[in-house]
């Protein structure tokens, strides 16, 4: 099992390395558009639809990245969108805070619009900013993964005292320590390779190390909700594709932000 999980991460980490770093916007936004087509197939089975009501809400989704694609925005529409999505994702935290509390299946719905497809928006418009968009935009999925790579082998390790037990059992609040002193280490890597500053770059590596746990915590409450332990069985050894983009449909956002901040993103 824990070499299937290996290999499969492997396999989807190279190819989406490779397509972030060497494809144009045009070519690799639709290539990680295809993840975050089947997350949110995934995500109307977390809202118990029937199998047509999934299809159909996979096609809207399509239309939206599709229509997000080929409509120019209007200045400042980024900030906006990062306000109601940031906005959003605050919400679903008081969520995980407050739960157990049942979750009917058009709000599961509605908030797999306002949680999945932003964050695809938002990390094709890192991607296409020039010069240095597809290093930026391999530098948040870098410290995502290496924030759910050090929460697993540290929770797994020395992992004791639960963070959220009555959502996710398995998870601890060593493991999130693991998670954002990995992503820290893989910071400097990255600061290594592509010379960004260590001022920006470091604050935002612990930011997106946290923010991708509220993520990976907002989809297992959907999964409890739901009564399913994955979102589906997509990716042998991991489950669904939701289970491993879940941290990052929530730190592509901040770390958006943040570079807004920094003055890095117009």
């Amino acid at each position: 099992m824990l070499a299937t999980r290996i290999v499969t991460a492997l396999v989807l980490g190279s190819t989406v390395t490779v397509a972030v770093l060497f494809l144009p916007t045009i070519a690799a936004a639709p290539l990680l558009g295809i993840l975050w087509l089947l997350g949110s197939w995934e995500w109307a089975g977390l809202a118990l639809w029937p199998q047509t009501a999934r299809v159909a809400y996979a096609v809207l989704f399509a239309l939206l990245m599709l229509g997000s694609l080929s409509v120019s925005p209007p200045p400042g529409a980024s900030n906006i969108l990062l306000a109601v999505t940031v906005l959003v994702w605050l919400i679903a935290f008081y969520a995980i805070l407050t739960f157990p509390r049942p979750t009917g299946a058009a709000m599961v719905s509605i908030s797999g619009l306002l949680l999945v497809l932003p964050s695809w928006v938002l990390l094709t418009y890192i991607h296409a900013s020039a010069p240095l968009g597809p290093e930026l935009s391999l530098t948040v999925l870098a410290l995502v993964w290496a924030a759910d790579v050090g929460a697993f082998v540290m929770g797994h390790w020395i992992g004791r005292h639960k963070l959220a037990p009555q959502i996710s059992p398995g998870k601890t609040w060593e493991g999130v320590g693991g998670g954002v002193l990995l992503a820290v280490l893989v910071a400097v890597l990255i600061r290594a390779l592509f010379g960004f500053a260590l001022q920006w770059l470091m604050p935002l590596a612990i930011v997106v190390a946290l923010v991708s746990v509220v993520g990976d915590l907002t989809v297992s409450m959907l999964k409890r909700n739901a009564g399913v332990k994955d979102s589906s069985q997509l990716l042998p050894g991991h489950g669904g594709v939701m289970d491993r983009i879940d941290g990052l449909i929530a730190a592509i956002p901040f770390f958006a932000l943040g570079l807004k901040v920094a003055g890095v993103l117009d």
